[in-house]
């Protein structure tokens, strides 16, 4: 068996390996929305990430950043961890700034977060790839189990993620740009935990210790923020 890294302090353990359960149905596709409530241009993106939050083919992540906050209103779900996420994503993709609304489709491709069309396309598009990584999830006390498999032979080295988020979150902004805008926010980060590295390779099974909530996704993704590999959310 070859290992999975433990990153530092996050309680993670490795476990037996165990092929994942059978049966799975093909992985959904990951959706990450940077998103900002200081962003004038974002209230039409909320509105068509909340549509995508509904899709079970989809999982939707919206990250709220903070670099908008001096505009006269502090994202209440904001967090400098999304920014730095957002910023890794560009300067892995070479490009030069970082803005919202914008949506990042499996990893890949970077979209302007209020063009309905070509995020879709994406969202097709991979949904019509092969599936790379079986993945497999299961609760484990408070935390959670993950097996990890290649679907189709070694895939890279791969960090797995595993993010807690709020289905709903219900608000008025009360000063900036858009003063006023009452929205319910869809699938709102509020932690994100790296746990692990995986050499894409073998098959492995690993817990992670911690204290999670009722929404939870797991994401497989090729190391220095490249592709998705898989995801799943616990039921």
């Amino acid at each position: 068996m070859r290992w999975l890294a433990p990153l530092g302090g996050l309680g993670l353990v490795l476990a037996v390996a165990a092929a994942p359960q059978a049966g799975r149905a093909q992985s959904p596709v990951v959706v990450e929305f940077f998103t900002s409530q200081g962003c004038s241009a974002c209230p039409p993106a909320d509105a068509f990430f909340a549509e995508l939050a509904e899709r079970a083919d989809v999982v939707a992540l919206a990250l709220h950043v903070d670099y908008w906050d001096y505009l006269g209103w502090q994202d209440v779900f904001g967090r400098a961890e999304h920014t730095e996420r957002q910023r890794a994503y560009a300067k892995a993709n070479g490009e030069r700034t970082i803005y919202t609304p914008q949506m990042i489709v499996q990893g890949e491709n970077l979209l302007f977060g209020h063009e309905e069309g070509p995020v879709r396309e994406r969202i097709a598009a991979h949904e019509a790839k092969p599936e790379r990584v079986k993945l497999a999830l299961r609760r484990a006390g408070g935390g959670v189990e993950i097996t990890l498999e290649p679907a189709g032979g070694a895939v890279g080295t791969a960090e797995v993620h595993v993010v807690e988020y709020a289905p709903e979150r219900t608000m008025t902004i009360e000063g900036g740009d858009n003063q006023g805008y009452h929205h319910t926010f869809k699938n709102v980060v509020t932690s994100w935990a790296t746990v692990g590295r995986w050499d894409g390779a073998s098959s492995v099974t690993l817990r992670h210790d911690a204290d999670l909530g009722e929404h939870v996704a797991v994401l497989v993704q090729r190391t220095g923020h490249g592709a998705i590999l898989s995801a799943a959310t616990l039921p």
